[in-house]
C-alpha cells in the first residue's frame, strides 16, 4: 500500500520526461482487485499495464488525471489529456470519465432497503463523472423502491432500484370508476402484482369477469376515463437542479 502511494505522490512532482508510447483513456475504468493499475485505465499499456496507480478500498476511486499522467509519463507512455479531464473516477463497475463538473442525481438522506424514494430524497449535485447508469430523470426515481440500503450524497443508480409493489397476487382490491362527478366502487381479487401506475387484471369474485385496472396505492385501484386521466397525469416537477 505505502509503495502505491509513493509511487503516485512522487510522479505527480517529478519533472516532464520524453514522450512515451500513445495511450488512450479508456471511458468506463474498472477496477477488480483494489489496487488500480495503467492498464485499468488506458488503452494500449502494453507490459506498463501493470504499474499500480492507487488503491481502492471500496467500490469507488476518484484519482486526480494530472497525478495519473505523471505516473503514466514515469512508466513510459504518453497520455496528452487533450479532452482536459481533471478527475477519473474507477468502480468495481462501469462509470464513465467527464470534461470537467456534471450534474448527477444523488440522494439527499441515506435510505434502507425497502425504502420508497420521495421527491424531498433528491437533489442535483455537481460530480467529475457521471455513472453509465446514473438516473438522469427525477420523475423515474419517485416512488421506486431501494433494493439495498443507499448512503446520503450516493448517486441515484438504475440497478439500485425497483418499482415499489403496492398490489400483490390475490389482494382484495377496491376498484373504483370515475367519470363526470358520477363514481362506483367494487372489490375484486389481484391477479397480478402491480406498482403505482400500472396496469393489472383485477377479477370480480361473484361473477368472475375479469376488469383492467391501474394501481395508485395499497389495495386502491382506477379503471375507466379516471385510470386514463391518472396515467396521463403522472409528471408532477420534482427535484431542481
Amino acid at each position: 500500500m505505502r509503495k502505491v502511494i509513493a509511487a503516485l505522490a512522487f510522479a505527480a512532482v517529478a519533472g516532464p520526461c520524453l514522450a512515451g508510447q500513445p495511450v488512450a483513456l479508456k471511458p468506463e475504468p474498472v477496477d477488480a482487485d483494489g489496487v488500480v493499475t495503467l492498464g485499468e485505465l488506458f488503452e494500449g499499456a502494453g507490459a506498463a499495464g501493470k504499474t499500480p496507480v492507487a488503491s481502492k478500498p471500496g467500490q469507488t476511486v476518484v484519482l486526480d488525471a494530472g497525478a495519473v499522467q505523471a505516473v503514466a509519463r514515469r512508466a513510459g507512455l504518453d497520455w496528452p489529456n487533450a479532452e482536459g479531464y481533471r478527475r477519473i473516477i474507477v468502480r468495481s463497475g462501469a462509470v464513465a470519465a467527464a470534461k470537467g463538473n456534471v450534474e448527477v442525481l444523488t440522494y439527499a438522506r441515506s435510505l434502507n432497503a425497502g425504502d420508497i424514494v420521495g421527491p424531498q430524497d433528491l437533489v442535483w449535485s455537481k460530480a467529475a463523472a457521471a455513472p453509465a447508469d446514473a438516473v438522469a430523470d427525477a420523475d423515474a426515481v419517485i416512488g421506486m423502491q431501494a433494493r439495498r440500503p443507499l448512503r446520503a450524497g450516493a448517486v441515484a443508480l438504475s440497478r439500485d432500484l425497483a418499482a415499489a409493489l403496492v398490489i400483490k397476487t390475490g389482494d382484495m382490491v377496491t376498484v373504483t370508476w370515475q367519470d363526470s362527478g358520477v363514481s362506483v366502487a367494487l372489490q375484486g381479487k389481484a391477479t397480478a402484482n402491480a406498482a403505482v401506475g400500472e396496469s393489472f387484471a383485477v377479477q370480480n369474485p361473484a361473477s368472475k369477469k375479469i376488469v383492467q385496472a391501474v394501481a395508485v396505492g395499497p389495495g386502491q385501484a382506477l379503471t375507466g376515463p379516471a385510470a386514463d386521466r391518472y396515467q396521463a397525469a403522472r409528471h408532477p416537477q420534482f427535484a431542481s437542479r
